[in-house]
């Protein structure tokens, strides 16, 4: 029978016959590993459950955060389904218009936009350049602006100048002076940090000595190296303008190599200084109290600021001299007309006490008195009375001239500063006036190029800085 039957079907029996030969094998292997299983079943089924749990967990986890992922990058990208197929039906969808696709914008004007959307801008200048203080030198600035929060846009934006220098004579100079702003602008930081190490000038202390006191290698000469760290934390109270908070000063202060006449001037001999040099460690904690409309603190175009500020410097903060610090800075901003403000200020410096010969109030810098070398004048009072006119020029923007001519705006100052060796007595009175270019890098942040002019002394000095003076 077999022999009549094709080949096909004989082999397909005997294929059979193999197949229940292994499905008998392998009923005979189920049953010996379901005897061994069954008796370490108990053992396992706690594992086998809570590896299942767990990946459940683990599952769903990296689900959610599959999907929390997606959502951001829907919520940041510009782009959406555009020109999609659903089941055979083609649609066009578009929720969003794509940025690059925006009809009449040129590349620049797009690139202008992809800026415009980040959080964070920076400026950076740099190369050769000269400073009344430090002679020539190659320098750099940055000014750095962001949020605290990027989706907060009614929030102030956080302003870092900061400056550094490379002196031919020999020398480092690094800068910076933070404003930085928290949620909601409930708390701020602001501050100055510092560090030196270049050739200074040390003229002694008081008018008198100040005014005729000869500058030069021979003279007045020394090098300095220091570090400066002071910031100061302010709250706004309840829902006020008012802000208050502590503050942290901490320095310390080297001279080296002064020149023969400074080591033999009385005021520096006094204070401790040899003919090998001096330095001074302070540390202090003080307080502050701070009224604030400023639109924007950083250049304002109305409001006002009022500070009221004292730092006291104990042997037990571990500071070398013991000696107090109060000082009063009033700002007034009044709008003129578009981009055209009258700035004012009055300010006060005072120190009492075992003061170091580093920590003197000082009339002329930067920030005030532009055009008097930085330490000229140095008492323990100093006083500041100044006006300054500021006004950014105003175009249609029509074409690429005249929106770069909106960038471009000037200044003019005029003020006096009086010192002396108590708060109520003036021994010297220093005018001052000049005038300035304003270059916007940002809005409302500008680069400024000052001539201040001192008629005390008849000379003129130059500066660039980030930002406005106050």
């Amino acid at each position: 029978m077999d022999e009549q039957l094709p080949v096909s079907v004989r082999y397909s029996d005997s294929y059979l016959q193999e197949t229940d030969s292994l499905l008998q094998k392998y009923n005979s292997f189920l049953e010996i590993l379901s005897s061994k299983v069954e008796t370490n079943w108990n053992k396992r089924v706690f594992f086998v459950s809570s590896f299942r749990r767990n990946m459940k967990r683990y599952i769903l986890s990296a689900w959610l955060m599959t999907c929390f992922i997606g959502c951001l990058r829907a919520q940041n990208d510009l782009t959406t389904v555009n020109k999609g197929e659903i089941e055979g039906s083609v649609k066009t969808t578009t929720v969003r218009m794509p940025t690059d696709s925006l009809p009449g914008l040129s590349k620049r004007e797009l690139r202008k936009q992809r800026v415009a959307q980040r959080n964070l801008h920076y400026n950076i200048l740099g190369g050769p350049s000269y400073s009344p203080d430090f002679g020539f030198l190659i320098g750099g600035s940055a000014l750095i602006t962001f949020r605290m929060n990027p989706s907060d846009t009614t929030q102030q934006r956080s302003v870092v100048p900061t400056a550094a220098a490379f002196m031919f004579e020999g020398g480092l100079n690094l800068f910076t002076k933070p404003q930085l702003f928290f949620a909601g602008d409930r708390f701020r930081i602001f501050g100055v940090f510092a560090y030196k190490n270049t050739l200074e000038n040390f003229y002694g202390i008081g008018y008198s000595t100040n005014k005729n006191y000869p500058r030069g290698e021979e003279t007045s000469e020394y090098r300095y190296s220091g570090i400066q760290v002071n910031p100061w934390f302010l709250f706004r109270l309840g829902k006020s303008n008012f802000f208050s908070g502590p503050q942290i000063d901490i320095n310390y202060d080297k001279i080296s190599k002064p020149a023969e006449g400074m080591a033999t001037q009385s005021s520096y001999v006094g204070a401790g200084g040899t003919a090998n040099g001096y330095n001074s460690f302070s540390s202090g904690l003080g307080f502050l109290l701070t009224y604030d409309t400023r639109d924007v603190p950083a250049n304002a175009y109305q409001g006002t600021y009022l500070d009221f500020r004292g730092m006291m410097y104990q042997k037990w903060f571990g500071s070398d001299n013991r000696f107090y610090r109060m000082e009063i800075d009033y700002r007034q901003y009044q709008t003129l007309g578009k981009r055209r403000v009258l700035a004012w200020t009055v300010q006060t410096k005072n120190v009492f006490g075992d003061v170091p010969l580093t920590k003197y109030s000082l009339s002329g810098t930067p920030f005030d008195l532009r055009g008097y070398y930085m330490g000229q004048y140095r008492d323990k009072s100093s006083h500041v009375l100044m006006a300054e006119y500021r006004q950014m020029i105003n175009t249609d923007k029509g074409n690429r001239f005249k929106k770069i001519l909106s960038h471009i705006g000037y200044v003019g100052w005029a003020g006096c500063g009086f010192m002396g060796p108590t708060p109520g007595k003036i021994e010297g009175v220093l005018p001052n006036f000049g005038a300035g270019l304003r270059i916007e890098v940002q809005p409302r942040m500008n680069v400024r190029l000052d001539f201040g002019r001192n008629p005390i002394n008849k000379q003129n000095l130059f500066y660039f800085n980030m930002t406005e003076a106050f």
